[in-house]
């Protein structure tokens, strides 16, 4: 279990490969809560400009990244495998096993499905608030610390894409690696 008295606060940053072509700010608040993580991703500025996938049945569903979407990368520090999860403002979500960067686990999925709670949006001209939950393993004895990589993907009403994150360790925007999960939580001392 990894724990913190209060959120962590988190300002993304817009890839400058994939500059935003309208004012927005992002941000995220994470808190620990047991074996999970409250994500609360805040997207300030022109956001009646966005594209903004409208509300569905909540679920689970592929390609969210295509259009506006939150994600979290979360791996246990010094292990190549990581989680992926992708939170639609449409409700719908997104789990994903990777053994190694990019290599995905489809197996591991199969054997340990993950069903998550659907996202919480809302939506104003100015602003929209996504909050998910995200469940972790936590860290085996000897490891010291949850390495976490925050993103979204934002789309605007042209439909251009730009790429947020946490930290942007290459030239072209690359979610999943792994010097992208920049913010580690350290395990409590037992």
């Amino acid at each position: 279990m990894i724990s913190s008295p209060a959120p962590l606060h988190a300002l993304l940053r817009c890839h400058p490969a994939t500059p935003a072509g309208v004012a927005l700010a992002l941000s995220v608040e994470v808190h620990p809560v047991g074996e999970a993580l409250r994500l609360r991703y805040v997207l300030r500025g022109e956001v009646a400009a966005l594209r903004i996938p409208e509300p569905t049945a909540p679920g689970p569903a592929d390609g969210l990244w295509q259009h506006t979407c939150f994600e979290a990368f979360v791996a246990n520090e010094g292990e190549a495998a990581y989680r992926e999860f992708n939170f639609s403002p449409s409700g719908q979500w997104a789990a994903y096993r990777f053994a190694a960067e990019r290599e995905r686990d489809a197996p591991g999925e199969s054997r340990h499905p993950v069903s998550l709670e659907a996202p919480h949006t809302v939506v104003a001209p100015d602003t929209l608030v996504l909050t998910a939950r995200v469940p972790f393993a936590a860290p085996a004895r000897g490891l010291s610390a949850l390495c976490i990589g925050l993103s979204a993907v934002i789309e605007e009403g042209n439909g251009h894409l730009s790429y947020w994150a946490l930290h942007h360790p290459k030239e072209r925007p690359d979610f999943h690696h792994r010097d992208g999960r920049a913010l580690c939580l350290a395990a409590p001392s037992n």
